[in-house]
């Protein structure tokens, strides 16, 4: 399955590795599971077993020293990823059942689909908990790797979309296009005019496999340690944060940073118990384990 996805990176085979992995997992590629009195649970998109090019190198405009050494990750077991990133109604279901509340001073999403943000870490693993409590699954939070390897859906350019985007596509800082040079037209400023929030998720096109925003809209946590490259990491792209380490790698750049932050390769590190109104989080479902999809 692994070196498939490197041979073939056509969409038609894409989207059969997707097709398999879902039914050796037994469930459809997309899909959510039940959760206890009917409380929204994240809908989910399969994602196949593979091996992939992971970080840029200098020919990529915005390439940054941390995203290299660009180098080949296997990932051994195929999972599920939200198709969204968790939303401010799915959040508060967790909010009634346990009673937790935002910090006073922090700015709340306001719409009911727009991503919720404003958590620090802990706050995002109690709700992880719960929500696999609440379904009878694991859900965490993706590795870096793991979330590197979605973004791009068998691609090698700087996007899912291509080596360049425009604020159709992406929801970034329009007054920063992905490359001045190239990519300055009068259309960005009628129609681009920079939004100083988050959008309801889905509102910009999926990626080959289903997954909305993965550019921009809102950073999004990872379960990794920061590191200040690649280089070293173990081949399979899982490392675990240490007892005393407390920064993570944060993917997928927002509605506050420029293009370039949005990039499948584009890294940035983030304290546990920070909080943004341009970071939020997507949910990874582990397959093989329990029962319980509709």
């Amino acid at each position: 399955m692994a070196s498939a996805l490197m041979h073939r990176l056509d969409t038609p085979d894409l989207l059969d590795l997707q097709q398999q992995a879902a039914a050796a997992a037994g469930v459809p590629v997309g899909f959510q599971d039940r959760g206890r009195d009917g409380i929204p649970v994240p809908e989910l998109r399969v994602i196949p077993a593979g091996e992939f090019e992971m970080g840029s190198d200098g020919s990529e405009y915005g390439h940054r020293d941390t995203e290299s050494p660009r180098r080949f990750v296997l990932i051994e077991r195929p999972f599920a990823l939200g198709r969204y990133t968790v939303t401010k109604a799915e959040f508060a279901a967790f909010q009634r059942a346990t009673g937790w509340v935002p910090r006073r001073e922090a700015i709340w999403p306001k719409g009911d689909q727009q991503p919720v943000f404003n958590l620090r870490l802990a706050d995002v693993e109690a709700y992880l908990e719960w929500l696999s409590g609440q379904t009878g699954q694991r859900y965490r939070l993706p590795t870096e790797a793991e979330w590197e390897f979605a973004a791009r859906a068998g691609t090698r350019t700087a996007f899912a979309f291509g080596d360049s985007v425009g604020c159709r596509d992406v929801h970034f800082n329009s007054l920063f296009p992905y490359d001045e040079r190239r990519e300055r037209r009068k259309w960005y400023i009628p129609l681009c005019i920079p939004l100083p929030r988050p959008m309801d998720v889905g509102s910009y096109p999926p990626n080959l496999w289903g997954l909305h925003d993965m550019h921009g809209n809102v950073q999004e946590f990872t379960q990794s340690p920061w590191r200040d490259s690649h280089s070293g990491l173990p081949r399979d792209g899982v490392y675990r944060r240490g007892p005393n380490e407390e920064w993570v790698v944060v993917k997928g750049g927002s509605w506050f940073d420029p293009a370039v932050a949005c990039r499948s390769a584009s890294r940035r590190r983030r304290h546990v118990t920070e909080m943004d109104t341009n970071l939020g989080f997507r949910v990874l479902r582990e397959l093989g384990s329990g029962t319980g999809t509709r």
